[in-house]
């Protein structure tokens, strides 16, 4: 979502009513996405991180951030009954 944000073809609101999340959430994920792509895209300039450790950290987000999303939306649908 902060990637379609960045995108900019659709408005952070209708993001919003589009995968059901706060308006402040997305801004807060494209906030978080701009001070630390530098470390996401491997500048040089930045303290090296091992590769493996990298690639751990951003396969965690993802699946964090396709976990948050499918619990939403399978809330919605009445096939999850309480938050964990």
């Amino acid at each position: 979502m902060a990637l379609a944000a960045l995108r900019g073809d659709k408005t952070v609101a209708e993001l919003a009513r589009l995968f059901d999340v706060p308006p402040n959430q997305i801004t807060d994920w494209k906030t978080h996405l701009l001070e630390r792509s530098s470390q996401v895209l491997g500048d040089s300039r930045t303290k090296a991180q091992s590769p493996d450790t990298t690639a751990m950290g951003l396969k965690i987000a993802d699946l964090a951030l396709k976990n948050d999303f499918l619990e939403t939306v399978l809330t919605k649908a009445g096939m999850l009954s309480a938050r964990r």
